[in-house]
């Protein structure tokens, strides 16, 4: 066996892995997937859970652990190589999956299975699997079934169309600055802007709509005008305002088009219900009055908020009537005047090995678990392996994957490599292996890398959804750990994590300042944490915004009509403070269109209410010392962490709670209460 791709049986050879290795491992794996898809659908073939787990579940685990690795490295280690090999696969193994969700053949077999000879995980898998066949188009039949076929590869086309036009129409534009434009701009963003325009061989300072770049300049340029020209640039990228080429109108409403007659081929009324069949909120109507009372609750502290923006920028700032491109800076102003203290200050106090020793501090005590380095193939000297015991035995491992580098995705996320699984093959027990990755900055002049509290905040939120996976104690694949999760309450262990990071008993253990090794003083803590709700009207205001047009974008409108009033609607309802007649937010609302999230931006602050109040059953206990309470962490550990998908989420949450979720923390949690 030359191919490390074919090689299942251990952890991934990522250290040996090479793109000519994707072609002929994922041919030779789809071969083995088709055939045990033929063989278990034969009428011979017997209507039984573990006889079908045997052969075809075995199949297509170790394809999709095939497919994983190399999804995997082309995340963390891209090359031009890997990617055509990645891009080359694509198809094929998207393909596959499709046309396995909608086998009817596979669909009749798991029909037939007798539901009372499963225990309690399997019978919660093959209730899971029945749903997804019927969402899956495996009941239609005929042009039905060919027409929902050819509207899932359209929907992709026009999907990729929509992000390949939100990047172009960002990359377009360039504003070659003065360098009095730019007074009150920050040194690295100055620095950055004269540097793109002399690679050009140009004058000024080279400006774009790239975060870096754009926000810094909606922050603290002190030119109004400059501001105003990078904002209108911004809120009309990807629109009727900006090039035609990149304009994705016609796109977002073919996309609505073609949702709509899948919904209706399914037998729904709408996208809405479709999306939110195998989520945790019981309708679509439940969804709506969620948001609309919580916008409710938020919206006298939005209008506070509004209001001390424009009492302070009239005193300070000499702006009696602030227009849309002020706000930011307006709060960035308004922010050091209130609380007085800087990122680069705290920076100096989080070291990344001292943070990393502080959370597993927490997890070892509150989980009663040893966590280990331990060795592993890797892909990147940088990556550390550990793993996490019990009483001697191995729950489960993890890769940890920290610095920024070339070639490796921006922002930070959890993968499995391995789920826990009772494999029906050899009937030995498969310990879940998890892959945690972030973005941080690397060290220099020889020091340890120096986190921002942002940084660590997201550190503890990846292991939340890392923990979530290792944790289980459920032997059925499909429900184990984070599969089988509702995507609306997938966030809660992860959000719960970050709560730690604002609690002084737990932070002052895991800070030492990079210099002089004294923890963080509990002053510099109380200005963080006075600062920590800044705004948080404003912002709960507009994550309702957005979620509020999804959802109503997917069950009210008629895509057949222009989209933007019903846009103007909500900000109507909604907004504290209106934005102008030309934004088009929608033109890259990339999440909805191209990201998975149709008629589902709601879950971020639905799972938000969730983890606040799974959170607060901490506080309610805390020890004397502030410590976490080791009796509630194992309740949650048993509740929530061990439980999986096994079960609905909200049984796992009035497990742990005795009750249903309530608003009270989370507006407590934001200073809204």
């Amino acid at each position: 066996m030359t191919n490390p791709l074919l090689d299942t049986s251990g952890l991934p050879l990522f250290d040996q892995i090479k793109p000519e290795d994707v072609a002929p491992a994922m041919d030779a794996l789809l071969v083995q997937a088709n055939e045990a898809l033929e063989t278990v659908t034969q009428p011979g073939f017997p209507a039984d859970w573990s006889a079908i787990a045997k052969v075809l579940d075995v199949a297509t685990e170790k394809m999709g652990r095939a497919w994983g690795a190399v999804s995997h490295l082309n995340g963390v280690a891209d090359t031009p190589e890997l990617r055509a090999a990645y891009n080359a696969a694509l198809a094929p193994m998207t393909e596959f999956w499709t046309r396995l969700g909608a086998d009817e053949r596979l669909y009749a077999k798991y029909k037939a299975i007798d539901v009372k000879a499963l225990n309690a995980e399997q019978r919660q898998a093959h209730k899971n699997a029945i749903r997804n066949f019927v969402l899956s188009g495996a009941e239609l039949t005929g042009a039905a079934k060919e027409r929902f076929a050819k509207i899932q590869e359209r929907q992709a086309e026009l999907s990729q169309k929509f992000s390949e036009n939100a990047l172009d129409a960002t990359d377009a534009f360039a504003y070659y600055a003065t360098a009095d434009e730019l007074a009150g701009v920050p040194e690295d963003t100055v620095q950055s802007a004269r540097a793109a325009a002399q690679a050009e061989g140009k004058e000024g300072y080279k400006l774009t709509l790239k975060m870096p770049s754009y926000l810094p300049v909606m922050q603290f340029a002190h030119s109004s005008a400059l501001r105003a020209t990078l904002y209108r640039a911004y809120v009309t990228r990807a629109s009727e305002l900006g090039d035609p080429k990149h304009d994705n109108t016609a796109l977002i409403r073919e996309i609505l088009a073609l949702r709509k007659e899948e919904a209706q081929l399914l037998g729904y009324a709408n996208f809405g219900e479709v999306s939110v069949a195998p989520k945790m909120a019981k309708s679509t109507e439940e969804v709506v009055n969620f948001l609309r009372d919580l916008g409710q609750r938020a919206k006298p502290y939005g209008m506070k908020d509004v209001a001390d923006l424009r009492e302070f920028a009239a005193a300070n700032l000499a702006l009696a009537d602030p227009q849309p491109w002020d706000w930011s800076y307006i709060g960035e102003k308004l922010k050091e005047a209130r609380y007085a203290f800087s990122e680069q200050e705290v920076k100096q106090y989080f070291t990344a090995p001292k943070v990393l020793a502080g959370l597993f501090k927490i997890i070892e005590t509150l989980f009663e678990v040893d966590i280990r380095r331990d060795s592993a193939p890797v892909w990147h000297p940088a990556v550390e392996f550990y793993r996490i015991e019990r009483a001697g035995h191995l729950v489960g491992q993890f890769y940890l994957d920290q610095p920024a580098r070339t070639g490796k995705r921006g922002g930070a996320w959890m993968d499995d490599a391995r789920a826990r699984w009772l494999r029906p093959d050899t009937g030995t027990l498969q310990t879940p292996v998890a892959q945690l990755v972030c973005n941080f900055a690397e060290g220099a002049g020889g020091k340890p890398p120096l986190l921002t509290h942002d940084d660590v905040t997201t550190l503890f939120h990846e292991f939340g959804h890392g923990l979530h996976h290792m944790l289980t104690q459920v032997n059925e694949k499909d429900v184990s750990g984070i599969s089988g999760v509702e995507w609306d309450a997938v966030e809660l262990p992860s959000q719960f994590m970050e709560n730690f990071c604002w609690e002084w008993d737990v932070l002052k253990h895991m800070t030492a300042h990079v210099d002089t090794g004294e923890p963080l003083p509990r002053a510099l803590f109380d200005k963080m944490t006075a600062a920590k709700n800044f705004q948080s009207g404003l912002q709960t205001l507009r994550q309702i915004e957005f979620s509020l047009f999804d959802m109503l974008l997917h069950t009210e409108h008629d895509p057949a009509q222009d989209f933007m009033p019903l846009l103007n609607e909500v900000r109507a309802e909604v907004a504290v403070i209106q934005p102008p007649a030309f934004s088009r937010t929608a033109h890259t609302f990339s999440h909805i269109f191209a990201g998975g999230y149709a008629a589902g931006y709601y879950s971020y602050k639905w799972a938000e209410v969730l983890s606040a109040d799974a959170y607060a059953a901490f506080e309610e206990t805390a020890g004397k010392d502030g410590l976490p309470n080791v009796e509630t962490g194992r309740k949650y550990r048993e509740a929530i962490l061990e439980a999986g998908g096994s079960r609905p989420a909200m049984e796992s949450f009035k497990a742990f709670r005795g009750r249903e979720p309530s608003l009270d923390a989370l507006l407590r949690h934001q200073g809204m209460a």
